[in-house]
C-alpha cells in the first residue's frame, strides 16, 4: 500500500473518532446560544466541558498512537500512553488495569501496545476489564494487551487484518489500527498472536526485540 493511501486511512480513522465529541460542541453551542434559563444554561456548559476533554484526550490518544516523526524521542515515557488509553474509554465502561513494569520503552512499542489497546478495548461493545501490559527481558519486550466482558466482539475483518490475511487493498479506515501494528512487527521482525475465538475475551501478543527507536 502507498504511503499517501495508508496516511489516508488513519486520517479517516482518526476523523471518525472526533465526529461525535465535535458534533456535542456545536450542538452545545447552539442551545446555549438560544437557551435564557440558568438550569439550562449550566447543563450546555458542561455538555461542552465534556465534550473538549472528550475530543482532547482523543486527539491527545491518536497523536501517540499514530503520529511519529521527530516529534517524539527515542524512548517514551509509559506514563504518556497509560493517560491517553485511560482518556480514550470511559471509567464507567471500561476498567483499564496498568501493568507494565518498564518506566520507559521505544516509541514503536508504544504505537503498537496503544494500537492494540484501541483495537481490544473497541470490541468490548458492553464495556469491561482492559488489562494493558508490558515486560521486558533481556532484549527482549513482551507486550499483551486482554479484553474481558459480557459482549466481546472482534470483527473478522479485524482478526483477517491482524493476522495478515486480509489484502491491504480492502483494508477500512477501521481496521487501520490494525495493519499498522502489522506493518511496525514487520519492521522489527516479531510476531503478533491472536487468540482464537472465545466468549467474552480477547488476547493479543507480542514479542519483540528491544532496540533504540524500534
Amino acid at each position: 500500500m502507498k504511503s499517501v493511501d495508508f496516511a489516508s486511512l488513519l486520517c479517516s480513522r482518526l476523523c471518525h473518532d472526533l465526529v461525535s465529541p465535535v458534533g456535542a460542541l456545536s450542538n452545545g453551542v447552539e442551545l446555549l446560544a438560544d437557551e435564557t434559563d440558568p438550569e439550562m444554561q449550566a447543563q450546555c456548559l458542561q455538555l461542552l466541558a465534556d465534550s473538549v476533554q472528550q475530543a482532547a484526550n482523543r486527539l491527545k490518544f491518536f497523536r501517540l498512537a499514530f503520529g511519529g516523526g521527530g516529534n517524539f524521542s527515542a524512548q517514551v515515557d509509559v506514563r504518556e500512553a497509560q493517560t491517553a488509553i485511560q482518556g480514550m474509554f470511559p471509567a464507567d465502561k471500561v476498567k483499564i488495569e496498568w501493568l507494565i513494569s518498564p518506566s520507559v520503552l521505544p516509541k514503536t512499542a508504544i504505537k503498537v501496545l496503544l494500537n492494540l489497546a484501541l483495537i481490544a478495548g473497541d470490541a468490548l461493545l458492553r464495556g469491561g476489564v482492559l488489562q494493558v501490559a508490558a515486560e521486558q527481558t533481556g532484549d527482549m519486550l513482551d507486550i499483551a494487551v486482554r479484553a474481558e466482558g459480557p459482549r466481546l466482539l472482534l470483527g473478522e475483518d479485524l482478526r483477517q487484518a491482524l493476522n495478515g490475511g486480509s489484502p491491504e487493498s480492502e483494508i477500512t479506515p477501521r481496521e487501520a489500527p490494525a495493519l499498522l501494528v502489522r506493518t511496525l512487527l514487520a519492521e522489527s521482525g516479531a510476531g503478533l498472536q491472536v487468540s482464537e475465538p472465545e466468549p467474552g475475551v480477547l488476547l493479543l501478543g507480542v514479542r519483540c526485540p528491544v532496540c533504540p527507536g524500534a
